[in-house]
Order: structure tokens, then C-alpha cells, then sequence
């Protein structure tokens, strides 16, 4: 008797720890990022286009991992809500788990615009574009969206909204032909990607090649930034890959602890790679961080010491 209440006790403590340590991941991530979202405004890069779509991938991302938190707690403490609720939530995460590739390939084609095409860099790029490429991007992104709940909403009987369940991706496919449908669609997105990003990668390659002096300097670390941007898309992938993954092994009854690691793998470490590699890596970002951080902080404390 003492051995087994010992066992779930060791049970209990992994339990606890897994989920400290993932609140914590989430905690330190959510501060960086907007730490940097503040640097972004406070510094008026919001008048350059990369740090704009920059921006973009720090709010989805900081969406992401706030949402994905939310539905891992509810998920991992077996919680249960109303399939409307569930829906809506998921509406969101959906939508902004697209927003951060498409982004990417945006930047992309941004440093593939600047290194090969300078002359007409500040035309493509010029602020009033802004806002219209920030919303061509979220409507690219809606698309899969659309189809995953589109075909629920056709195979869903209307009792199922006022269902409590809880709240996975994987609830929205009733039948295996609407799995192969958001396969198909994620994977068509991500083909297109990856043949924007390959075509970018070896244009800037040639012109790295015909380059001297400051220019060569300049494009080789564009053409470095278009191969992390593919790194970072090949983990949006295999994140998107991780749902059906999961679906298959649910039966095994291994489908927690698999869940547990491709949350922190493929969700939570994707999700730093943005402001620990792409921002600090910026020389010019990563100084006015680092003024912010250390004496824009210090500044306002003695600004608020003193009133």
C-alpha cells in the first residue's frame, strides 16, 4: 500500500513539474516578446517594413503561445468546455498558427526585394504598402482555416455545439476525408513557401557571389536570414504535422506525454527562435533593445521615483 501511494505521489510531483516548467517557458517567452514589441514602437521601427512583419510574427507568435497554453492547462487537467467556445478559440490559434509561415515568406521575399532588387526596393516596400501586405496575409491565412471549419460545420449536428468536450484541434475532424482535406490545404500553402523561399535563397546566393566589399558583407547576411526564415518554416511544418500524429497514437495510450513533448518542442521552441535569433541578430534592434532594456527602464523608474 505504501509502494503504490509513493508511485502516485511520484506521478503526482512529474505531473506538477511538467507543468511549472512549461508555465515558465511560456512566462519568460511572453515577457521577451513583448519586451521587443515595446522596443518595436518605442524605437519608430514601425517605418521600416522587415521589423513591421517582424512585429507580425512576435504578436502571432505571443497569440499562439498564450492560446496553446490556455487549451494545454484545460487539455491537461482534463477540463472540458462547450464545443461554441472551443470553436471560436480555435478559430483563432488556426488562423495565427498561418500567420507566422506566411509572414516568414513574406520576409522572405522582403530581403529578396532589397538584395536583388534595390532600386525598387523603397517603391515594393514604401508605407502605404504596409497595411495592405498585412492584410493580404491574413487573408492568405484564413484560407485553411476556412476549409477545416467549413467541412465541420457541414458533417457537425447542431447538439454537438452545446457539447462540453475538451478542446483540441483534433475534434474538428469527424471523418478521415476532412483530415485529408486540411492536410491537403496546409500542404499546398507550405509547397508554395518552400518554392519562394528555395527561388529567394538562390537568387541572393548569386548575387552574394557577383558581390564586394560592404555589398558582399550586407548580402551574405541577407542570404544567412532567408536560410533561418526556412529553418523556421520547416518547424512550422513539422507543427502542423503534429496534430495527426498525435491522432494516430491517441489509441496507444502514449498520446499525453506525446502531446506534452511536441507542445514544448514544436510550439513553445519555434515560438523563441523569432525574438532570440532573428531580433537579436539585428544589429540595429538588438542596440536599441539593449538602450531600452537597461536605460529606458532605469529612466522611467527614476522618472516615477520622483513624482
Amino acid at each position: 500500500m505504501e509502494d503504490n501511494n509513493s508511485w502516485v505521489g511520484g506521478e503526482f510531483r512529474q505531473v506538477n513539474d511538467r507543468v511549472i516548467s512549461v508555465q515558465l517557458l511560456v512566462m519568460m517567452f511572453l515577457g521577451i516578446n513583448f519586451l521587443l514589441i515595446l522596443t518595436f514602437f518605442k524605437k519608430s521601427f514601425y517605418t521600416i517594413t522587415r521589423y513591421i512583419l517582424f512585429a507580425v510574427t512576435l504578436l502571432s507568435d505571443s497569440l499562439i503561445l498564450l492560446i496553446s497554453n490556455i487549451l494545454f492547462l484545460l487539455a491537461y487537467f482534463n477540463f472540458t468546455i462547450q464545443v461554441w467556445l472551443c470553436i471560436s478559440i480555435s478559430m483563432v490559434l488556426l488562423l495565427y498558427l498561418m500567420v507566422t509561415p506566411v509572414t516568414l515568406t513574406a520576409m522572405t521575399l522582403e530581403r529578396y526585394v532589397a538584395i536583388c532588387m534595390p532600386l525598387r526596393h523603397a517603391e515594393l516596400c514604401s508605407q502605404r504598402i504596409h497595411v495592405h501586405c498585412i492584410l493580404i496575409i491574413h487573408g492568405l491565412s484564413s484560407l485553411p482555416c476556412i476549409a477545416v471549419f467549413s467541412s465541420f460545420f457541414a458533417s457537425a449536428s447542431l447538439s454537438l455545439y452545446k457539447q462540453h468536450k475538451i478542446c483540441t484541434l483534433q475534434m474538428y475532424i469527424l471523418h478521415r476525408w476532412q483530415g485529408h482535406i486540411r492536410s491537403a490545404v496546409q500542404q499546398f500553402y507550405f509547397l508554395i513557401m518552400v518554392i519562394i523561399i528555395v527561388f529567394c535563397y538562390v537568387k541572393i546566393m548569386k548575387v552574394a557571389k557577383t558581390a564586394s566589399g560592404d555589398n558582399k558583407k550586407s548580402t551574405w547576411k541577407g542570404f544567412r536570414t532567408v536560410i533561418l526564415h526556412g529553418f523556421q518554416l520547416l518547424l512550422c511544418l513539422i507543427q502542423l504535422w503534429t496534430p495527426f500524429i498525435e491522432n494516430v497514437v491517441f489509441q496507444m495510450n502514449l498520446s499525453f506525454d506525446l502531446r506534452f513533448f511536441n507542445y514544448v518542442m514544436f510550439y513553445l521552441t519555434p515560438k523563441c527562435l523569432s525574438p532570440l535569433i532573428y531580433g537579436l541578430r539585428d544589429d540595429h534592434f538588438f542596440h536599441a533593445l539593449k538602450n531600452y532594456a537597461v536605460f529606458g527602464l532605469y529612466k522611467e523608474y527614476i522618472l516615477q521615483a520622483h513624482q
